[in-house]
């Protein structure tokens, strides 16, 4: 049976093994590159998804979103969106009920998506959130979910670099495909506790014990 935390404590991260994405990335910076990504990912049972905006350090700037990524099993891409837009073909997409798409606090991505594009209105998205609630887990995070789901760590070290940058460096890139590719595995393994009930909540005076034995 499966120990799960009623909310990790971030204090307990840095002593856990880091997780990156395995696989393929590609970066997509024209339309003709989207279409193809896209019709790579219509045929993925289901797909992580995720966004980036470059930080604003300034009170009252604000930019739009840079990056959305969208992962599936092996393959992760980025649609670099500060360059192409969001693309008809994007925007169908992303309200497709039948491409199963799964994210974390989706209604901040569907607001920023939304400036985009009025052809824009998401349809066949799954939100971690609520999900993990259901189960009695209160962790908001993308880091704390999968921590504790998996007893690996996230990096978050590239989350307020310039995502409009000319070029996407190595970090970002593995950065962005991880957290869209952490949304799928997350969504598997809490589907897969919810079927089985093969879980068991952790009050807080057990969790420190817990999360270091396995780490």
């Amino acid at each position: 049976m499966k120990s799960l935390f009623i909310k990790t404590d971030k204090t307990l991260l840095p002593a856990l093994p880091r997780f990156s994405f395995p696989g393929k990335i590609v970066v997509i910076q024209s339309v003709r590159e989207a279409n193809r990504a896209i019709s790579v990912l219509r045929k993925a049972p289901l797909i992580g998804i995720d966004t980036e905006t470059r930080p604003s350090f300034r009170k009252g700037v604000v930019h739009k979103v840079a990056l959305l990524q969208a992962s599936t099993e092996d393959i992760c891409f980025l649609f670099r969106l500060n360059i192409i837009g969001m693309t008809k073909e994007l925007a169908d997409f992303l309200s497709n009920p039948n491409t199963h798409k799964v994210g974390l606090s989706l209604k901040d991505d569907f607001h920023q998506l939304a400036q985009l594009s009025s052809k824009f209105t998401p349809d066949g998205f799954i939100d971690l959130q609520p999900f993990a609630h259901e189960m009695g887990i209160e962790d908001m995070s993308l880091q704390k979910l999968f921590a504790n789901l998996f007893r690996q760590r996230i990096s978050k070290s590239q989350q307020l670099s310039n995502w409009e940058a000319d070029v996407l460096d190595d970090k970002q890139k593995l950065y962005a495909a991880t957290d869209a590719y952490a949304c799928i595995l997350i969504y598997k393994e809490l589907l897969r506790l919810r079927q089985t009930g093969d879980y068991k909540l952790i009050n807080p005076d057990e969790r420190d014990n817990e999360i270091r034995k396995n780490a």
